[in-house]
């Protein structure tokens, strides 16, 4: 990661502190909003995003960004967890940073920091400074010791280290830091940017005519897109997670057009469309969206985008196996709570992806699977493992429901003082719960595979680039642990030390190594 040397930090202006979400240094113009942040970088400027939150709209901004700077949110909020999926640089939850979103401008340490100024971001550090700092970044590949230390981990390691990549380019990187495989992809993330209006097409489609119009067009980008990973991915599995989010998300907020509708009123404009967007916002609108209509209820209650997913999967890996790549899919259905959802949605995407091969006149080996998020999914393994032909957990979302709070609530009012008052050893959401979530996870992993012996188990959480999560991971035997990118050479070694704990340090001598004096 890039970084800033110690006697540049002595000389610098700490304007604030925060978590430490991903690491790196940057240095940038601040922006406020992600569309002129996208705008301000195509014209070749160096940006800093700030938001007091991320939300999925803002995925655009944050591409363009060297690094991301929010006011509120926690080690996995929105930003956290997408500043590590992209390698930016990010501090997250920095009450300090006091934002006027609207002035476009923020206080912090007795100093005003507008629209265009420059700051400087260390994300390792979790640090803040005024001004223009000089950045070094050094290369994996430049680091001949590094690459050493991590071929001997790779010979001692029985975990396989995955990644979670997006798009073709985070999965090349990924794969150039040693990633077996892609344990997920968020196909949502593919409808953001330029795509979103296509997206808003079909959910506002007043006819099937018009839906499927959409649909069509983003069949193509999907197809696209997969298309690349697989190429990346030449001759190792890729995990694709179909549309997780409820669909309020790829809407504009509705608190903003009540405003633009308000406005719009009083200066006498038109504002058809808008109350248009407003309506069907209102109809889309939950109390608990989390724990509402997506993942697998998506898939069952509004079919047509899984489906149109998993045909452009399918489509993408048979062409990509007629130009010689060996690919390996495997299509991941989210939020699985009940064995008869699966029953009834794995069902209608089987058939799609049979017809897509006979189409295509090819046979290719995929899989069907489900992340294991919900508590009753954990307790009932044994009976969904007779449909999934693999399980991931998604460490986040199980950590909240079984804990029961959430995670950026949580970590903003009280987890933190929670575990600096000993309440808690740990932020659960940073490292593996043993004794609950743990639990949770190894009795999955033993029903599961009473179930179906050759059941290909992992995690893509954030956990997944943890190293005291890896080692819990490592003794329930699981095949792989999946994160971001850049955290895969520290999941390589931690994989490691795992193997090393439970099968003593003589392994060392197998590689010609001396052990530690200390086994500790």
């Amino acid at each position: 990661h890039p970084r800033f040397d110690e006697s540049v930090l002595k000389k610098a202006t700490i304007l604030a502190k925060g978590l430490n979400a991903s690491p790196g240094a940057a240095v940038g113009k601040v922006y406020f909003d992600a569309d002129v942040a996208e705008a301000k970088s195509k014209e070749g400027e160096a940006v800093i995003l700030v938001r007091p939150l991320t939300e999925p709209s803002d995925v655009h901004g944050m591409l363009a960004a060297r690094g991301i700077l929010t006011s509120e949110g926690g080690a996995t909020s929105h930003a956290a967890v997408v500043a590590r999926q992209l390698g930016k640089p990010a501090v997250v939850g920095c009450s300090e940073v006091r934002i006027n979103v609207e002035e476009k401008y923020f206080e912090a340490n007795g100093s005003t920091v507008r629209e265009g100024d420059f700051i400087s971001l260390n994300g390792a550090k979790g640090t803040v400074y005024l001004g223009k700092l000089e950045v070094s970044a050094p290369k994996i590949e430049e680091q001949t010791e590094l690459l050493r230390i991590l071929g001997w981990a790779d010979e001692l390691r029985r975990l396989m280290v995955w990644a979670n990549a997006d798009d073709e380019t985070q999965a090349s990187r990924a794969r150039s830091y040693g990633a077996q495989g892609i344990g997920l992809c968020r196909t949502e993330h593919m409808f953001l940017g330029d795509r979103t209006q296509i997206f808003q097409d079909f959910i506002l489609a007043p006819d099937p005519v018009s839906k499927q119009t959409a649909l069509d067009k983003l069949a193509v980008l999907q197809h696209d897109d997969f298309y690349g990973i697989f190429r990346a991915m030449d001759g190792l599995p890729v995990i694709i997670r179909l549309i997780d989010p409820p669909l309020h998300e790829f809407l504009p907020k509705r608190e903003e057009l009540m405003v633009d509708v308000a406005i719009g009123h009083e200066r006498g404009e038109n504002v058809d469309q808008k109350e248009f967007l407003l309506q069907k916002a209102d109809e889309l609108a939950e109390f608990n969206p989390m724990l509402g209509l997506r993942g697998i209820r998506l898939g069952i209650m509004l079919p047509d985008v899984t489906v149109m997913q998993v045909r452009a999967i399918i489509s993408a890996a048979c062409d990509a196996a007629k130009d010689g790549y060996d690919v390996h899919p495997e299509v991941m259905i989210p939020l699985t709570a009940h064995i008869n959802e699966l029953k009834l949605l794995q069902g209608i995407l089987e058939k799609e992806a049979q017809d897509v091969m006979a189409g295509k006149g090819v046979n290719i080996d995929y899989k069907f699977g489900t992340m294991i998020e919900i508590p009753r999914a954990a307790l009932t393994a044994g009976e969904v493992a007779t449909l999934a032909q693999f399980f991931s957990f998604g460490t986040n979302d199980l950590t909240q429901m079984t804990f029961g709070i959430s995670r950026d609530d949580a970590e903003r009012h009280f987890l933190l003082q929670y575990v600096e008052r000993g309440i808690l050893p740990k932020n659960p959401f940073q490292t593996i719960d043993r004794d609950g979530v743990g639990k949770l996870m190894q009795m999955c992993v033993e029903a599961g595979r009473a179930t179906r012996h050759d059941l290909e188990v992992g995690i893509c959480g954030e956990h997944g680039g943890d190293p005291d999560s890896i080692d819990f991971c490592h003794k329930i035997g699981l095949d792989y642990v999946s994160c971001s990118p850049f955290r895969v050479p520290v999941a390589r070694l931690a994989a490691a030390h795992a193997s090393l704990r439970d099968h003593g340090w003589e392994r060392l001598g197998e590689l010609g190594i001396r052990a530690p004096k200390s086994k500790n």
